[in-house]
């Protein structure tokens, strides 16, 4: 019997985020690609350029209609005949609204790409809005409104934005729209903001896979390249402001059996250079299972399945215009809410109070930095990742930047970052349960004025 030697591990190779290419086709539209070999599914990502502070007043949520028309048919295909030509590629195509902008999202094997992307560039050319196919998708989103409003972490999200920010702001409103404006909406509405607002030259594509042997300029050039329209003309982008006066908000649910968290403030956003210190922390808080919060509310009292404390865009701008959501959320039996709420405020002050450790630091930046290549591992996590630096106004390599900063970054700075983030006193806590049940020991804890608000 012959025995074939053992297999040695090779050297092992420095990973880094991929870094795209720039470019500009002659209508005006933006283009990165990424080559990465041996990913045959191949995403692209098309960014339009537009906040939601430019829908019209009395029609929020018209941004997130035209978006889900988009693959409802074109000036040559019904939706049906849409869809199926999809289907043949072996595509995806998907849209969605949010307050940065709209974004259309593809995935093909890259041997369909150019038929796939020839579709793509039809929908943002001349996309149908037929009535009776924006009628069904005005009675879709009238028809989520309801369940939305029943979910608990959805109910808290929505009084959060609408606590937090003056009610003139966008983003005090959800962003899909309300009953009221989403009945407003008609095709006629649809396509008088496509009309205003969707132009190339405002807008951005992000091509990632495997593009060997795929002459992706010609490709470009049949397809979206063929796409015209006018002058980009920016729209209003206001500064986002909120008012984080400690305060409590119970959403009153007679009968809850749960109390749903969400507690938030704005904070700083990419541009800032506290942004990797902040994300550190804010993981160290409540980022994974070993997190202070999960180690004292789940762990130690034993009155959740899990808390979590997060980070997330709202809008990033190069202007200062920009802000992101910090927020703590979980949800907790009814009758342990005083004292969850109790024992959260206490890891605050305690972190405040004396820092993080070396410990906590080393695990989230071992977590954060070496998870990052199975992160990336798809096409579409590069292609989402490089589309939010373009909405963000971020550089090309701020991704690859990002991860040799938290590593360079100390317990101290990261301790400073999440401490200013939460502070005890400036928080707003949302609690979607039963008030009769919950409301005397939530004012007990002192952490703000509290108020009951219809569920």
């Amino acid at each position: 019997m012959t025995f074939q030697p053992q297999p040695q591990p090779g050297e092992a190779t420095p990973w880094a985020f991929p870094a795209p290419e720039r470019s500009t086709l002659p209508n005006g539209l933006t283009v990165l690609r990424c080559d990465r070999p041996g990913q045959q599914i191949v995403a692209v990502e098309i960014i339009l350029g537009f906040s939601l502070d430019v829908e019209p007043d009395g029609l929020d949520g018209v941004a997130t209609i035209m978006a889900r028309a988009f693959s409802e048919g074109t000036d040559k295909h019904t939706a049906e005949e849409f869809a199926a030509e999809l289907e043949r590629c072996g595509a995806t195509l998907d849209a969605y609204a949010d307050h940065p902008g709209v974004r259309v999202s593809l995935e093909v094997p890259v041997s369909r790409l150019p038929k796939a992307l020839g579709l793509l560039a039809a929908a943002l050319r001349a996309p149908a809005f037929a009535e009776s196919e924006v009628e069904r998708l005005v009675g879709n989103r009238l028809d989520e409104i309801p369940h939305e409003q029943a979910n608990p972490s959805r109910r808290a999200a929505k009084e959060l934005s609408k606590q937090l920010f003056p009610a003139a702001s966008r983003m005090s409103r959800p962003r899909q729209g309300t009953e009221e404006s989403v009945a407003r909406i008609d095709a006629a509405a649809v396509r008088a903001f496509y009309e205003a607002h969707i132009r190339p030259a405002a807008a951005t594509a992000v091509v990632v896979g495997d593009l060997r042997g795929t002459d992706l300029d010609a490709v470009l050039a049949e397809t979206i390249g063929d796409w015209q329209g006018g002058k980009a003309t920016p729209g209003p982008v206001p500064p986002i402001v909120a008012d984080d006066t400690g305060r409590v908000i119970i959403v009153d649910r007679p009968g809850a059996v749960q109390t749903q968290l969400l507690i938030g403030r704005i904070g700083a956003d990419r541009h800032d250079r506290v942004w990797p210190a902040q994300v550190l922390g804010t993981y160290c808080l409540g980022g994974t299972l070993t997190s202070r919060l999960d180690r004292v509310l789940r762990e130690e009292k034993g009155y959740t399945y899990g808390v979590r404390a997060f980070g997330q865009v709202l809008r990033s701008a190069q202007d200062g215009t920009g802000a992101a959501m910090l927020a703590i959320s979980g949800s907790v039996d009814t009758e342990s809410t005083g004292p969850a709420l109790g024992d959260l405020w206490k890891v605050l002050r305690t972190l405040a109070a004396e820092g993080l450790t070396d410990a906590e630091r080393d695990v989230a930046v071992q977590n954060l930095v070496g998870v990052a290549p199975l992160k990336y591992e798809t096409a579409a996590a590069v292609a989402g990742t490089l589309a939010d630096q373009v909405e963000q106004q971020l550089p090309d390599d701020f991704q690859a930047h990002l991860y040799a900063r938290l590593a360079e970054t100390g317990t101290v700075e990261a301790t400073a970052a999440v401490v200013n983030a939460f502070p005890a006193d400036r928080l707003v806590t949302v609690l979607v349960g039963d008030a009769g049940q919950i409301r005397e020991a939530v004012e007990g804890l002192g952490i703000g004025e509290v108020k009951v608000v219809a569920g």
